[in-house]
């Protein structure tokens, strides 16, 4: 861990270094080797690319699933055997906002929507350029109405890189919101907090990221920005509002270029008085919680997850 991720006096924050589970010690030197294999040989559009990346998280056991493709939004329900009438969870995909589908992350979706017992919705947002900020939260919104319309009483938002600072800046509009149903919690993977890349990670040679770098991260912001700034608390969370946000698990991996920026919002809103706990997952690649098959520390990860959704919900 870095020295300058160390939590001072004044802060508020309840952070947790997780270690490495003894037996993904081997099991994540494998995946590295074949994240380079896949990234390295794969062909065809990069959409399908991504798509069929994502796609193999694999699908929890006892979870139907229902596409939405008419009315005011689009995308997948994961329908748990075990769900609670009452619950719902709004799940926003990564893919830096120009990739990713709703369809490709059911099943990623459908391991949260079991261990929190609730309905889960995976939201198919609309990506850049062809749709620029502001259109995804926009589309978040408007999904989160239809969610409180259709009769859910208890609303969580759960959403990995790009759909984890997407749910939080959909929190925020939420909690602005005062007549809408406030949702009962949040859930973040290695959010996407910051377009601006001012964190010390982004950087970092230290950070031994094996998914994604500065470049890729650069480009896929000036695509979705358009003409909007970068630290738009809009598309930037961590320059956003957080009076009125729910409670909070962020999870993050130690060997990402996006650490830092989760430990910067989990920081900013634990000391605006938001009850947040962050989970930082030593030697952990981003979003390390889709290889549930692979890695006992992602099925662990998972697990806390929904106990916390279990908590809130209740």
């Amino acid at each position: 861990m870095r020295q300058d991720n160390t939590v001072s006096k004044r802060d508020v924050l309840r952070q947790e270094i997780v270690a490495l589970a003894e037996q993904d010690v081997d099991a994540e030197s494998a995946l590295r080797a074949a994240f380079a294999r896949f990234w390295g040989t794969a062909q065809g559009e990069p959409r399908e690319i991504y798509d069929r990346f994502i796609g193999r998280s694999p699908a929890a056991d006892g979870v139907r699933f229902e596409e939405v493709d008419s009315g005011p939004v689009q995308g997948w329900w994961c329908h748990p055997e075990n769900a609670v009438q009452d619950r719902a969870i709004l799940f926003l995909h990564g893919g830096a906002y120009i990739q990713g589908s709703a369809r490709a992350y059911r099943g990623f979706a459908s391991q949260i929507a079991t261990r929190a017992r609730a309905a889960t919705f995976a939201l198919q947002y609309p990506l850049a350029p062809e749709h620029p900020f502001p259109a995804a939260p926009k589309t978040a919104l408007v999904a989160y109405r239809w969610l409180t319309e259709s009769g859910f009483s208890k609303i969580a938002l759960v959403g990995d890189s790009a759909g984890g600072g997407l749910a939080l800046v959909t929190l925020a509009q939420i909690a602005a919101d005062k007549a809408l149903t406030q949702a009962v919690a949040g859930v973040m993977f290695s959010p996407w907090t910051d377009l601006s890349q001012s964190g010390s990670s982004m950087g970092d040679p230290r950070v031994t990221e094996p998914l994604l770098n500065r470049d890729m991260i650069v480009g896929a912001a000036r695509t979705y920005l358009g003409s909007a700034l970068p630290r738009h608390p809009g598309a930037s969370p961590l320059f956003g509002r957080f009076a009125g946000l729910p409670p909070l698990l962020i999870q993050v991996g130690s060997d990402e270029i996006l650490l830092d920026d989760a430990f910067r919002f989990a920081r900013l809103a634990a000391n605006a008085g938001v009850p947040v706990k962050l989970e930082i997952w030593e030697r952990l690649h981003h979003v390390f919680q889709l290889n549930s098959t692979e890695l006992v520390s992602a099925r662990r990860a998972l697990d806390r997850a929904g106990e916390f959704l279990e908590k809130a919900f209740v």
